[in-house]
């Protein structure tokens, strides 16, 4: 049997102590959180480009979830066991959260791809944090500031550079159509799962994340399911299992541990501004990992995203 007095054992605690303080310190920095939430999935986006040809929208959807799980229940299967008595009886709350903020929105996101088009998608994912300003209005009264309302639209506008590629004459050409109509779906499901978060159970942040990791994976089963049954599936390529492993890990495991911690310091409404940053990240990133062309417009359009989140942050008097 090991000696928890030797030289190795007392090693091990400061390099813990010393790995604690500065998690510690990024999990109270809810801006540097929302930050790196909006990156992560505007690789995301970047992700689903390349995932095309190399893992189907379902079996994406499905397996980032399996990876996750198997993550999450390893480092957190004590904390499920003691809060499962709290977790039980908000058992309804949990399956909603779980299948509609974690498996619909992306199954949706992925399969509206599929109808629609980048200008249309970016657009209506930019109404989100609107749509959570005014879902906490509705569901706890959380009053909307002036300020708030207009940072929303200052930031929706920059959103809205980006999506016409700063061409205005653009958005005359704009039509709806199903995947439209699923990508407006999706938007609510993510802003509803988003005001959830703030009634949540109040167990360990990573206990009920691990929950709804399992609730996403069991919901998104049946999907893939169907997708097989169809004979559309296509299973992950080498290529298709590292962009897997970038999605489940990153977009799928951090990210959403980031935003949760997030809407626990600074509420859904503010947190939820902070989406518009992610088609801002999904560019940057396709110009250097696409090789994309980097336009004026999309500078212009990151001055109006962070002065909207900076106006919509601003106390009256401060």
């Amino acid at each position: 049997m090991d000696d928890p007095h030797a030289p190795n054992a007392r090693k091990t605690i400061p390099l813990v102590a010393a790995l604690k303080r500065p998690v510690d310190w990024l999990f109270g920095q809810a801006y540097l959180l929302l930050v790196l939430t909006t990156l992560f999935w505007g690789g995301n986006a970047v992700a689903s480009r390349l995932a095309v040809g190399e893992i189907s929208p379902m079996a994406l959807t499905c397996m980032r979830w399996g990876i996750v799980i198997m993550i999450a229940i390893a480092i957190a299967r004590r904390d499920v066991v003691r809060d499962w008595p709290v977790l039980r009886v908000r058992w309804k709350l949990i399956l909603a959260m779980g299948a509609l903020g974690f498996t619909g929105f992306n199954a949706l996101f992925y399969l509206g791809a599929h109808y629609t088009t980048a200008v249309n998608l970016t657009i209506i994912q930019g109404a989100i944090p609107v749509i959570v300003l005014l879902g906490a209005l509705l569901v706890f009264g959380t009053r909307i500031t002036g300020l708030q309302m207009a940072g929303s639209f200052v930031t929706l506008g920059g959103v809205g550079v980006v999506a016409l590629r700063g061409d205005f004459a653009t958005l005359v050409a704009l039509t709806f159509n199903p995947g439209d109509l699923m990508m407006l779906v999706a938007c609510l499901f993510y802003a509803g799962y988003t005001i959830g978060l703030r009634g949540r159970p109040k167990v360990a942040g990573f206990s009920f994340f691990t929950v709804l990791a399992c609730v996403a994976f069991l919901t998104s089963a049946p999907l893939l399911a169907i997708e097989v049954a169809s004979g559309t599936v296509v299973w992950p390529t080498l290529t298709g299992w590292l962009i897997l492993l970038y999605v489940a890990f990153f977009p799928s495991l951090l990210s959403q541990i980031f935003f949760m911690r997030s809407v626990e310091l600074i509420g859904p409404g503010r947190a939820g501004l902070f989406v518009n940053l992610v088609p801002i990240f999904g560019a940057i990133l396709a110009v250097g990992l696409l090789g994309e062309p980097f336009h004026l417009y999309h500078g212009a359009a990151l001055v109006l995203v962070m002065g909207g989140i900076w106006l919509a942050e601003r106390r009256r008097g401060a």
